[in-house]
């Protein structure tokens, strides 16, 4: 199963929401997608989804057009949007059915479907409570529930972790790990660029319209740290420490870091760094915290973007 995104165009009035936005991504992956508010990301997620047509350009699940066969590709996707409705006169457990039904299941079809889905998302319990009741975690959990209802080959997730507590993200990240587990393919929207770097695979960064950089968490890392940086924590005496780093022919930069910290830039890779370390043992440097600094996605994230809206 390959996701397909091709040369993707949208325009409202004069603004332009999507400009050639192309990507790509397989089953049993999590790939974030990542941008500033009105970057463009629910857009997609619209389109992608079969809920708006693009100006230009088509998206592929598995060689079906979103465009040219929407009824066709809806049977592949589940699409989780950033809230679910407060309906105050429906059940969870309705909910679900309504949509199982929704999806031509009936009889057993639809029982097994249903216990099945409210048992994978955790709300059994909570079956007969009306969704206006449920807290943010657990509407997200049906919310996820209504997209797993037909056993989709993919998943879309709009900002599924906006408002949730701590405990309810930790919650969230493990089912989607799961879900990645059984082949899935998803694709997430968020500005909780933190829990994305755990999750994903891989990441979309869009700006404008435009996308601006993407492919594996790890290969984007790379490609943004041009040097090696190192957080090293004197024992004792950091100021004997900071002349031994600035006598290494490998050091570039030495400035002070957090908690006493000194933040070295080096020209080298790991086995320059731990060049260092013996050096710095070697001179009698006592050393309470020797550590390489890594890009996170958020550093990504700031490095490239303006913060500009359409």
């Amino acid at each position: 199963m390959k996701i397909v995104v091709d040369q993707l165009h949208k325009t409202f009035g004069k603004n332009t929401a999507l400009d050639g936005v192309s990507f790509s991504f397989d089953s049993g992956h999590i790939f974030g997608f990542v941008g500033p508010n009105g970057a463009g990301k629910t857009t997609a997620m619209r389109i992608l989804s079969t809920m708006m047509e693009p100006d230009h350009g088509d998206a592929f699940i598995d060689g079906v057009s979103v465009v040219q066969d929407p009824e066709q590709a809806r049977r592949c996707i589940g699409f989780v949007p950033d809230s679910l409705p407060e309906h105050r006169d429906i059940t969870v457990h309705e909910y679900l059915e309504f949509f199982a039904r929704a999806y031509g299941m009936r009889g057993k079809r639809c029982h097994t479907a249903v216990a099945d889905i409210e048992e994978f998302t955790g709300v059994e319990g909570m079956r007969d409570k009306v969704l206006a009741a449920l807290s943010k975690g657990m509407k997200q959990r049906v919310s996820v529930g209504r997209a797993l209802i037909n056993d989709p080959s993919v998943i879309l997730m709009d900002e599924p972790a906006a408002g949730l507590d701590p405990r309810a993200r930790i919650e969230l990240r493990e089912l989607l790990a799961a879900l990645a587990e059984q082949k899935k393919a998803i694709l997430v929207s968020s500005h909780i660029l933190s829990e994305l770097t755990e999750i994903c695979h891989g990441v979309v960064i869009i700006e404008s319209g435009k996308i601006l950089e993407m492919g594996k968490v790890a290969d984007i890392k790379s490609r943004m740290q041009a040097s090696l940086k190192l957080a090293i924590r004197p024992l004792e005496d950091p100021e004997k420490v900071r002349r031994e780093l600035q006598r290494l022919p490998m050091v570039e930069e030495v400035h002070g870091g957090e908690a006493g910290e000194w933040m070295v830039s080096i020209d080298g890779d790991e086995c320059a760094g731990a060049d260092i370390l013996t050096a710095l043992v070697q001179q009698g440097c006592r050393l309470a915290e020797f550590r390489q600094e890594t890009v996170d996605l958020e550093d990504i994230f700031m490095s490239i973007t303006q913060g500009d809206v359409q």
